[in-house]
């Protein structure tokens, strides 16, 4: 009876995308399984989020396991995200590594010295795992530039998007007093988030960022918004809810999403799902995402990115591309990633 071992423990950050692909995975897998197949779940200390409990074992996080980890023997274990806080080994029969990214070699905080023994680390981790996967063909690319892994031993399988609804809400934590543009992330410099106030200038726009505040980045973006004279139109709403998340979708003027160092991104395909417009960044991952139905900022000086709203805006709309929109985004969806992600386990045993 094949017992298939993954590692959730990252549900302890509710706030982040990677909350999210846990979620997801992990609600969908049982209804998925045959009959001989079983389910181990490693959790955060307490965690009972998923109502479907009687589906699946638990093993929960316990301070000791980063030095001792010994889980039940499994068919395969799967290691959601390579900076994981254990690594079974020998506990099981094959391993499945999914990297989301290389970001911290793009961190200007890291010197040469971290960045080689991290890189070192997850080379380690490679070398262990039978199946590497990868979370976009940009991931699959850096992979392959700065780690040693055959072709054949990785593949990609993208997340999935979409926002639950709840059209009768109308109570949002801030309701704006203008159109507006809406943005979504935690609050840190490689979401770049500090570039948007530019978009205020010319215009009667609000600009809305929600996320939790990492460090003392949000004072870059209140600096900025002081710079362009539009500090009383940036609201910082810090974390939201679900509901609250829906409304501003729904209702945004546009969705803007400067990332630079995203591994997929789901923010945007969840804008997407609404027919929004839609404006990234145009590096790492996020062209991927978008494809041809988003707009790119190819730099951040404040003029271009002013243009291409402008343009964008314009072309949005007169061509009124919202069914596209729409159709793009929903070929990222979580049964979708569920079931690439289960044939890769049952190709293992």
């Amino acid at each position: 009876m094949p017992l298939i071992g993954l590692d959730l423990e990252k549900l302890k950050y509710p706030h982040n995308g990677l909350f999210t692909v846990c979620w997801q995975l992990g609600q969908r897998l049982p209804a998925l399984l045959e009959q001989d197949e079983e389910l181990l779940y490693y959790l955060p200390a307490g965690f009972k989020g998923f109502a479907n409990n009687a589906c699946y074992k638990a093993l929960y996080y316990k301070w000791y396991h980063r030095y001792f980890f010994h889980p039940p023997k499994t068919a395969v274990w799967h290691a959601l995200h390579q900076d994981t806080n254990v690594y079974p080994r020998k506990r099981t029969g094959k391993l499945v590594l999914t990297i989301h990214d290389l970001n911290f070699l793009l961190d200007e905080r890291k010197d040469d010295r971290t960045k080689t023994l991290l890189l070192r680390r997850l080379q380690e981790q490679v070398d262990e795992a039978d199946r590497i996967v990868t979370i976009s063909r940009f991931t699959f690319n850096t992979v392959q530039e700065h780690l040693h892994v055959a072709k054949e031993k990785c593949c990609i399988i993208y997340n999935g998007a979409d926002i639950k609804e709840y059209p009768s809400f109308d109570q949002p934590c801030y309701r704006p007093a203008a159109p507006f543009l809406f943005s979504v992330g935690m609050l840190m410099p490689k979401k770049n988030f500090h570039v948007l106030p530019a978009l205020l200038q010319h215009n009667q726009y609000e600009l809305l960022i929600a996320g939790a505040p990492h460090g003392d980045y949000i004072k870059k973006i209140q600096e900025e918004a002081a710079l362009f004279g539009v500090s009383n139109r940036v609201k910082l709403l810090g974390p939201i809810s679900n509901q609250d998340k829906y409304w501003y979708l729904k209702n945004c003027y546009a969705y803007v999403f400067p990332s630079i160092t995203e591994g997929f991104g789901i923010p945007p395909i969840e804008a997407m799902q609404f027919g929004k417009p839609v404006f990234l960044s145009d590096k790492t991952s996020l062209p991927e995402v978008g494809g041809n139905h988003a707009y790119y900022f190819r730099d951040f000086d404040p003029r271009h990115m002013q243009q291409v709203f402008e343009e964008g805006m314009h072309q949005y709309a007169t061509q009124h591309p919202q069914q596209a929109i729409i159709a793009h985004a929903h070929q990222f969806n979580w049964d979708r990633m569920t079931r690439e992600y289960l044939h890769v386990y049952r190709s293992l045993y």
